[in-house]
C-alpha cells in the first residue's frame, strides 16, 4: 500500500509518500512544497495544486491529512483551510480516499501516547523508517508522520478483516 501524508499549508505544504509492505514502512520521499510570500493567494493556491498534482503521479492508494482545527490565529486557520482545499481537490480528481487523524491520533501511532512531543515524533520517525537524521522541516515530518500513521491503521484493519487479530 503507498500512502501519501500531507500537511496543509500555505506558505509550506509537507508531504509524504510511505510504502507499507508486509508490516514494515519504507519511505518513497518526503519533502514540503513551498509558496513566496509576495505571491497573490490564488497563484500560491494554484501553485501548491500543481505540485501536489505531481506527486499524486505515483498513485497512492491513500491520503492521510490533519484533521481541521481552529487556533487563536483565525487568519492562519482560513490560510490552511484554504490549502486544505486545495489539498482535498487533488485526491478528489484522482478519486483518492482522504483519511483524517487528529494530532493526538498521530502521536498515539507513532509514538505510543497522544501527547508527544514533537521532537519525539521525530526520532521515532528516523528510527521506523530507518532515516539517517531526523525528518526535517517541521511540515514534512508532520506529513511522514500522517502517512505512516495511515499505514498502520490500515493494516491494523486488514490483519483485523482477515481474522489476524488474537486475544491470549
Amino acid at each position: 500500500m503507498l500512502v501519501c501524508g500531507v500537511d496543509p499549508g500555505i506558505a509550506r505544504l509537507g508531504y509524504a509518500l510511505v510504502e507499507q509492505k508486509n508490516g514494515h514502512s519504507t519511505v518513497v520521499t518526503y519533502g514540503c512544497l513551498e509558496t513566496p510570500k509576495d505571491m497573490a493567494a490564488a497563484e500560491r493556491l494554484l501553485m501548491l495544486h500543481h505540485g501536489l498534482e505531481r506527486i499524486l503521479e505515483s498513485k497512492p492508494d491513500a491520503m492521510a491529512v490533519e484533521e481541521l482545527f481552529f487556533n487563536k490565529n483565525i487568519r492562519t486557520a482560513i490560510t490552511v483551510a484554504q490549502a486544505r482545499g486545495i489539498v482535498l481537490l487533488a485526491a478528489a480528481q484522482r478519486g483518492l480516499r482522504v483519511v483524517e487523524y487528529t494530532p493526538s491520533q498521530v502521536k498515539q501511532a507513532v509514538v505510543g501516547h497522544g501527547r508527544a512531543e514533537k521532537r519525539q515524533v521525530q526520532e521515532m520517525l528516523r528510527l521506523m523508517l530507518r532515516l539517517p537524521v531526523l525528518p526535517q522541516p517541521d511540515d514534512a515530518a508532520d506529513a511522514l508522520a500522517l502517512a505512516v500513521c495511515h499505514a498502520q491503521v490500515a493494516q491494523f484493519h486488514a490483519r483485523s478483516m482477515q481474522g489476524g487479530a488474537s486475544c491470549v
